[in-house]
């Protein structure tokens, strides 16, 4: 019979809440040889993280160019119609949100626009089953709008999906592309 190998000891790591001091050892350690092998900025660096950790915590708290809190009306507008568009894909979201992260547009979402939207359905549900009350329209003109729709395949929006992911000719600063689906979406 085969001898048992021993077990290696597994390093435990912090968990938790980072530290001031902690935060400043990464934010240096990343100054000096950059934001790569996250497993080796955890070691090297002195912090008794794991990797992801680290990743994370450089990512979406301590880059310089990130943006914290406040966001603006627009911004906000612009979550709404992207989220409309491309459902809950943060990072895409994000990406077009200069300076915000995907981890902060989604805690947005989850904590406050998903809520929002909650009480304006309620709103519209409450005047639609007044509406029900209402006589109900002739089925056949019912008919004939559905007929009129069968045909065209299309809802009256036409919208190039391959330019609007192409982020090969702007920066993610550049918001162009913003007016043009606006133009589209008010259009509708």
């Amino acid at each position: 019979m085969a001898p048992k190998k021993e077990k290696s000891a597994k390093r435990v790591f912090n968990r938790g809440a980072w530290t001031a001091e902690e935060d400043r050892k990464l934010a240096e350690y990343i100054e000096i040889h950059g934001a790569k092998k996250w497993r080796a900025v955890a070691t090297k660096s002195g912090l008794n993280r794991c990797g992801k950790s680290c990743r994370l915590r450089w990512l979406n708290y301590l880059r310089p160019n990130i943006k914290r809190g406040n966001i603006s009306d627009e911004e906000e507008d612009l979550i709404l119609r992207l989220h409309k568009l491309l459902g809950n894909r943060w990072s895409l979201i994000a990406g077009r949100l200069p300076g915000r992260t995907d981890n902060e547009i989604k805690n947005y979402w989850n904590s406050h626009l998903c809520k929002k939207l909650d009480r304006k359905e309620d709103k519209t549900t409450t005047t639609s089953t007044a509406q029900e009350i209402l006589p109900q329209r002739n089925e056949d003109i019912v008919e004939e709008e559905k007929e009129g729709m069968e045909g065209s395949g299309d809802i009256g929006i036409s919208f190039d999906v391959d330019a609007f992911f192409d982020f090969s000719s702007e920066g993610t600063y550049g918001l162009e592309w913003v007016n043009k689906f606006l133009e589209l979406d008010a259009d509708s």
